[in-house]
């Protein structure tokens, strides 16, 4: 297994970028002594204050999105509709309040693990798709939200995975419930036709 990534990848400034980036990167988990991860194959950016599809939207600061506002190099967790939990990686310098949305992985590491924490014995590219099942998978709860990425519970590594541009498509954001330019700005990127991301182009 390779190093963690450094510090420096998550203070780029450019949020869309890094989601584009994270595309390939491996993440990894290890909860309660278990490792599990896999590849990140579908990713959405968040750039706070300006992007209404942000929690940190018109600089909105609350308990729940406080950590959006760390400098990058954390996990943003929260959960969603009151039952998905959600891994967001913490982007920018302190204040910024970016975050990349990790919307599916291609598991790789601990599928035995992973299969029990899902309840899933059958179809392995049901496993992690979707950012509640990808959470789960990993075994990532809002217990996690502002965790190190530099540290033992949660961290991601750059591997042999590369995917050329014409791999890579851009679309519209999952869920954009709300009129105007935030709504189908292609800001989610996936890897074209693979099997494990969460939904096709929208």
């Amino acid at each position: 297994m390779k190093s963690k990534l450094p510090l420096e990848f998550y203070q780029q400034t450019d949020v869309v970028s890094v989601a584009r980036q994270l595309l390939g990167k491996h993440v990894y988990s290890l909860i309660d002594g278990k490792l599990t991860g896999g590849i990140i194959v579908e990713t959405e950016a968040y750039r706070g204050p300006d992007d209404r599809g942000s929690h940190a939207y018109n600089d909105k600061r609350t308990t729940r999105n406080e950590m959006m506002y760390s400098a990058g190099g954390v996990a943003y967790m929260y959960i969603c509709y009151g039952i998905h939990d959600m891994l967001n990686i913490v982007t920018g310098t302190d204040g910024m309040s970016h975050a990349a949305l990790i919307r599916a992985i291609e598991p790789t590491e601990g599928l035995d693990i992973i299969r029990i924490r899902r309840g899933i014995f059958d179809q392995n590219r049901r496993l992690c798709k979707g950012p509640g099942a990808l959470a789960n998978a990993l075994g990532l709860t809002k217990v996690h939200n502002g965790a190190d990425l530099q540290g033992d519970a949660v961290w991601l590594t750059d591997e042999s995975t590369h995917y050329d541009d014409d791999q890579i498509i851009a679309s519209a954001r999952v869920g954009m419930n709300f009129d105007g330019p935030y709504k189908t700005i292609p800001w989610r990127f996936y890897v074209k036709g693979n099997q494990f991301v969460s939904r096709p182009h929208i």
